[in-house]
Order: C-alpha cells, then structure tokens, then sequence
C-alpha cells in the first residue's frame, strides 16, 4: 500500500503546481471582457473657425450687346476685308460697296465731264470694336440699303449672366466681388456691374451681370462656376466633419463625449454652417478642455467604454 501511495502523493503535487503557476498567469476572465469591450477611438476638442455657407451657380459668359454693319446704298459688294471670327477696330474698313448707278453707268460720266469725279464706291467701316459672329453677304452680292451685312460683338460688352434665384437676391450685397471658375481651372475675378430688368417665368431666376478681368479673349456661351456667399462668420466654435453623427433622416445629431479617459456618452448638438469639413456647433457651449470622439464614435451606445489611441 505505501508501495503505491508515494507516486500518488507526487502526481498530485505536480498537478497543484501546474495549477497554481497556470492561474497566476492568468487574467481574470471580468477583466478579459472589460478589455474585449473596449472601443478604440481618437479625440479632438471644439476649435473656432472662419466658415461661410456657399452655394455654387453657372455662369454663361455673352456678347451683350450686338453691331449690325449695314449697306447704306443700293448697289453690289465689290470688297470683303473680314471673315467670320475677326476681330476688327472701331473704323476699320469691312465692306467696299459699288452703287447700282455706278455700276449700270461705269465710267461713262467721267469721260463727259472730266471734272466730276464719280466713282460711286462706298466704304463700311467698323462702328464699334469687336469680333465678327455673322458674315450675311460675299463678293459680287446685291444688297438693298439698309439691309444687313454682318453682326459684330461689342469687345466693352463682354459679361458672364448668373443665373440668380428670385430668393436669394438678398445675398447680392455680400458678393459684389466674387470669382469665376472656367471649365479649364483658370480663375477670373469679377463684380457685379448691373442687374437684368426681368425675371424668367418658368424658374423665376434674374439674370446678373459680372464684368470679369480677362488677359485673353474669351468665347461666348462658356459656363464658368460661381461660388456665391449665402451666410459667412469669420469665427464660429466648430467640430470637425466626422466627429459630429446623425439620424438616418439627418434631422438629429449628436457627439460622443467623454467624461472621463474610459467612456463616452451621446451628447445632442444642434449644428449651423457646414463648409470646408467644419461643422459650426450652436449648442450646447462646449469647453475648450471638452474632448469629442473623432473616429471610431460610429455606432456607440449612448453611454460606450472606450480606449483612447495616442
């Protein structure tokens, strides 16, 4: 019998020591879970911020005011000196026109009298300076007095017209200075020089002219993007965009607090203007030592355990 009692006496001796040094080196398994619980996040606190509420609109850059070159005489056009496209200076020839009576008679008259000098060649010139949208007539065509033989752009009318809801004239007084985008990225800066007399019936918007500051011609019908001030504050207490979360109706929004370095709790915030990845906060007055959860706040409960990464 003590034959078998001493290596039983020593197996279980083994076995209390397997345990002892196991369990001592084990966590316990509440702790375990607090840990597993634990959702990482990163902080920030509430900053003050130059924001402006913007709404971006085209703007469709136009002639606004056309020059129609007309023959003065009855008679045949001898000389074209434009094509369409050029542009001409105020005064410079365009058309040489031959009367119908210098043409039936030629230069018969001339010969019965040397003294009187008939030619009945007629000169059109430029009346404003611009370029040529329309050429109505060539060489050798037959016009009646009056009738028109070219449309000329006025250069001093180049305008871009915003298209401005009815709605928010009010905002006109804070951008009389503004800048255009072109398609290519160029930027122009313009003012606004006059306001359009009507209203359009269908989308009930006016049109607005800006006088830009161009280096280089520029075509008609070009769409640039404005970028019109509604509202602007040059200091307004703000979070960053993705600290602050909402409802799926966007009608409720709230930020994840903490209240101390373990846990966060789902406070409700009323927000005013977003712009450039701000969000004005209006309410509540958060303090400057306040922190706010800035990532992984995305689906906390109302009260979360949290672990703040450095």
């Amino acid at each position: 019998m003590n034959q078998y009692y001493k290596p039983f006496t020593m197996f279980s001796a083994c076995l209390a020591t397997a345990a002892l040094y196991s369990c001592g080196g084990a966590k316990p398994a509440h702790e375990e879970a607090a840990s597993a619980s634990q959702t990482p996040i990163t902080i920030t606190t509430i900053g003050n911020s130059a924001l402006a509420d913007t709404i971006e609109l085209n703007a469709t850059s136009s002639f606004l005011q056309k020059n129609y070159v007309s023959a003065n005489a009855i008679g045949y056009i001898q000389k074209v000196n434009v094509q369409p496209g050029h542009y001409v200076e105020k005064g410079q020839l365009m058309f040489t026109l031959k009367t119908k009576e210098a043409q039936s008679i030629g230069n018969t008259i001339n010969v019965l009298d040397t003294t009187f000098m008939f030619s009945g060649v007629i000169n059109i010139r430029a009346s404003r300076s611009g370029f040529v949208t329309r050429l109505l007539h060539q060489v050798g065509d037959y016009v009646q007095d009056g009738e028109q033989l070219a449309i000329i752009s006025d250069r001093e009318s180049f305008a871009f017209v915003l298209q401005l809801p009815y709605e928010l004239r009010s905002v006109i007084a804070n951008n009389q200075n503004m800048t255009l985008t072109l398609p290519d990225g160029e930027k122009l800066n313009g003012h606004i020089a006059s306001l359009m007399p009507s209203v359009d019936t269908l989308s009930q918007t006016q049109g607005i002219v800006i006088k830009v500051n161009n280096s280089h011609p520029i075509p008609e019908n070009l769409v640039a993007k404005a970028l019109i001030i509604k509202t602007a504050k040059s200091s307004a207490p703000s979070l960053p965009k993705s600290a602050v979360l909402s409802n799926e109706t966007q009608n409720e929004f709230w930020v994840m607090k903490l209240i101390n370095d373990s846990t966060t709790v789902k406070t409700p915030v009323k927000k005013g203007i977003e712009s450039g990845g701000k969000i004005e906060i209006l309410s509540p007055v958060f303090k400057a030592t306040d922190r706010i959860a800035l990532t992984g706040n995305y689906g906390l409960a109302d009260t979360a355990k949290v672990k703040i990464l450095k």
